[in-house]
This record gives structure tokens, C-alpha cells and sequence, in this order.
């Protein structure tokens, strides 16, 4: 009897005993997206003061684990939260319903306002020229996720010229994300959950192969970050964590190797591979910490909107004050701006956005009554299927 208590006391939760114990709601994860926002504004304190030469200097630093792994947690975090909304979720409808409203409203507002507000108010073209240039129309396509860099006559004599927001660059990736999951969705991930590893995987091995095919079996050194494809197979990894959360252990010796591992291989000629496999643990270990609320993340969810407006900031700054023109002068400066916008971006336009979550609801529960069932199951047995269309 006393050993199987010692064993059991030395024995790890899994990462699903670990999500129960918080009811859930971890605070490391609401922690882990407000600092990886920030972060991603202080990585661009170097080019948009500096330029690409600046930039160049901080990536072959030792700091250049650390700027590699920033992205991929932040996709790996987000594949781990929202394979818990698709498991939540009866119909694609309300499962990219909820995507869409997340995403969209709070990117077109901040597209309107790089567009309309800060273009006009600094170009250095006419009006009438700004308004009427081919730029300023395939600009607004970024609402869509059409992702564009230019407007006319904006930022042409910043240290990092002629582009409006360079972070955009990830939206058609984080899209992409989800056109996967919703396809990994109709085949079956949910009863099936060996095919988001299977997937991760296998886009890694093409991925590499592409590279090495493109490079004629040469370097694979890269200068700047991981490539975007593997931000799509770092959001796989979140998923894959999820769906197996009952069979990974919440451990932290495992949590310090990944980490080390992880920093080592990030260094590495092609080790971005299994970095970011590594790295997926490392970001939900950390997210299933659960350290006591601050006001910082209480009631609101400010990342999304420090990434959105994180670099069109910088850019302002840039612009405005050239004599102070110093990475560490633009990450003081423009990360309380940045939260500024994000704590309005919240309140006025993401907060009262998912408001049509009702809707969507509603819709979901027309359709699961007619469909009798979430679409990820085969079948719900007949005693089941009046409370599972209460829940």
C-alpha cells in the first residue's frame, strides 16, 4: 500500500488532468500570448530603427533561439486552444464562425486606419494621387488576408522603407491554419488523432525536401525566421498536444530538456525541423501554468491587438523621430502605444465582435438538431442524443 502511494505521488499529471485542475482556464497560456505580442514588438525595435543591417546583427546574436521560437509558440499555443474549440464546436459553421469574428473585425479596423488615418495624414503624394494609385486599393485587400506592405508616399525615407505593417506577412499562414484544421476535421481528427502528428510530420519531411531540392542540396541556413510553412506544422504540434493531453505528462524535467533542446537546435543548420516539435511542449507546459491573475490579462485579451498595431507603431515612431532612432528607444516607446491600441482594439471592436457568438450558437443548434449529431461523430447513441442536444 505505501508503494503504490510513493508511485503514485511521483507520478506526472497529464497535460488533460492538468487543464481539469484549472477548469480549463490556465493562466500561463493568457501570460504566454501577452508576452509573445510583446516580444514580437521589441524583435522589431532593430529593423524599423536600424534597418535590414540592424536586423541582421540582432538574428546572428546569441538571442537568436529565442527571436526563432517566438512564432512558432505562438502558433503552437493557438493550435492547442483552438483544437479545444473544435472539440467544443457541433458544425463547421460555428467553428469557423468563431474564427472568422475573432480575426476579421479587428484586422479590417486596424487595415482602415493604416490606410485612411496614418497614410493620408504623412504621405508625401497628393491626396488625390494617394486615393486614386493602384498601392492604396491592393492595401485594403489585407482585410481579406491579401496580405500588401505599400502605400504611396508612406514611410519611403524610414530606415525600413515603403512598408506599412511587415507583420501582417503572418495572416495568410494563421488562415491557412484553419482551412487545415477544418479539413483534418472532415476526415475524422477528432475520432482519429493520429493524423495532426501524421500531418505535422509529413509537411516537416516535404517542407525539408522542398528546401534542399531549392538550395541544390546546399545550405539551409536562414538568416531571419522560421519559414511560414512551419508555423502551419507548429500549429499541427498545439493540436496534436491537445487531442493526446491525456497520454503526455505536464512534467518539467520534460519541460527543460524541450527547452534546451530546442534553443540548441534552433541554432542549427535545419534544425528548425525538430525545434519546432519541441517547441510545442515547451509552450503548453508553460501555458498550463497557473500563476495568479494580473490586471495586465484579467477580462481581456490583449495580443492579438499588440500584434496587429505593434509594427505600424514602430513605423510612426521612425518617422516621427528620427533623432531617436535606437532599439531600445522604440521598444520603450512604441510597447505602452502598442497596448494602448490593443486595450481599445479590445474594448471597442474584438470584445463587442464576439457578441455573434449568439448567433452562431443558434445556428449550430438548428443544425445539430437536424443533423442529430456534432459532425466529428459517426454516431450518437440514441440514449445520449436528448442531453447532448441540451448541452
Amino acid at each position: 500500500m505505501q508503494v503504490e502511494t510513493q508511485v503514485s505521488a511521483s507520478r506526472r499529471p497529464s497535460l488533460g488532468v492538468r487543464l481539469a485542475e484549472t477548469k480549463g482556464r490556465p493562466s500561463g497560456f493568457d501570460y504566454l500570448r501577452i508576452s509573445l505580442a510583446i516580444a514580437v514588438v521589441a524583435m522589431h525595435g532593430t529593423i524599423t530603427t536600424g534597418g535590414e543591417a540592424a536586423d541582421f546583427a540582432a538574428w546572428v546574436t546569441p538571442l537568436r533561439p529565442l527571436l526563432r521560437a517566438i512564432l512558432p509558440m505562438f502558433f503552437a499555443l493557438s493550435g492547442f486552444l483552438v483544437a479545444g474549440s473544435l472539440e467544443r464546436c457541433r458544425t463547421l459553421v460555428s467553428f469557423l464562425g468563431l474564427r472568422i469574428i475573432r480575426i476579421y473585425p479587428a484586422l479590417a479596423v486596424e487595415v482602415l486606419l493604416s490606410a485612411f488615418i496614418i497614410g493620408l495624414s504623412i504621405t508625401t503624394v497628393p491626396v488625390r494621387t494617394y486615393l486614386t494609385s493602384p498601392e492604396f486599393y491592393r492595401y485594403l485587400l489585407n482585410i481579406t488576408g491579401d496580405i500588401h506592405y505599400l502605400l504611396p508616399g508612406v514611410f519611403t525615407n524610414n530606415p525600413f522603407p515603403n512598408t506599412v505593417n511587415a507583420q501582417l506577412w503572418t495572416v495568410p499562414y494563421e488562415l491557412g491554419c484553419y482551412v487545415t484544421i477544418a479539413g483534418l476535421a472532415l476526415i475524422g481528427v477528432v475520432k482519429r488523432p493520429y493524423l495532426a502528428p501524421a500531418a505535422a510530420i509529413g509537411i516537416s519531411v516535404l517542407h525539408l525536401g522542398y528546401r534542399l531540392i531549392e538550395h541544390h542540396g546546399g545550405s539551409l541556413y536562414m538568416l531571419g525566421g522560421i519559414p511560414g510553412t512551419l508555423l502551419i506544422v507548429s500549429f499541427l504540434v498545439g493540436i496534436s498536444l491537445y487531442l493526446y493531453r491525456e497520454r503526455v505528462s505536464w512534467d518539467g524535467r520534460l519541460f527543460g530538456v524541450a527547452a534546451i533542446a530546442s534553443a540548441v537546435l534552433l541554432v542549427v543548420t535545419g534544425g528548425e525541423y525538430p525545434a519546432v516539435l519541441l517547441l510545442g511542449y515547451v509552450t503548453v507546459w508553460l501555458g498550463l501554468t497557473d500563476y495568479r491573475r494580473l490586471a495586465i490579462i484579467r477580462g481581456a485579451d490583449l495580443s492579438y491587438g499588440v500584434y496587429l498595431y505593434g509594427f505600424v507603431i514602430q513605423q510612426l515612431f521612425a518617422f516621427l523621430f528620427p533623432q531617436f532612432r535606437y532599439w531600445w528607444a522604440s521598444i520603450l516607446v512604441c510597447v505602452p502605444c502598442a497596448l494602448l491600441f490593443a486595450a481599445g482594439s479590445w474594448n471597442l471592436i474584438e470584445k463587442p465582435a464576439l457578441k455573434l457568438r449568439r448567433p452562431l450558437m443558434k445556428l449550430e443548434a438548428m443544425l445539430f438538431h437536424a443533423s442529430g449529431r456534432p459532425f466529428w461523430q459517426k454516431k450518437i447513441p440514441p440514449e445520449d442524443a436528448a442531453g447532448a442536444r441540451e448541452v
